[in-house]
């Protein structure tokens, strides 16, 4: 018998996409931790667990939480990547893994 959890999703930025769908994620577009979700920190970065799907996710770097945890605030994506101090040539590889967080709705879009 299983527990009903859903399978785990790890994200880090610079791995590749799963998903072949045109981009969810812009860095013009604001975005936020879904309301269902809860990180719990750990020294790799975070848990993700979404209490409506039951889904596990790891955020492997302390980085990636701090750019998904400032993006409440920022006023859009490339603004939360700038405070959380990632790179210019970093970038990509971040929006890569905001991707794949919004695709298993670990964060969701907002009202500007």
């Amino acid at each position: 018998m299983t527990s009903g959890t859903q399978p785990t999703e790890t994200v880090a930025p610079g791995e590749p996409s799963s998903s072949t769908a045109a981009p969810l994620v812009s860095p013009e577009g604001t975005w936020g931790l879904s309301g269902s979700v809860a990180l719990r920190p750990e020294p790799f970065g975070a848990l993700a667990y979404d209490f409506h799907t039951r889904q596990l996710s790891f955020l492997k770097t302390p980085t990636l939480v701090t750019v998904v945890r400032g993006l409440a605030d920022a006023p859009s994506v490339t603004e939360a990547l700038a405070a959380a101090g990632v790179a210019e040539r970093e970038r990509m590889a971040y929006l890569g893994a905001l991707e794949t967080l919004a695709r298993t709705g670990i964060i969701k879009e907002r009202a500007a």
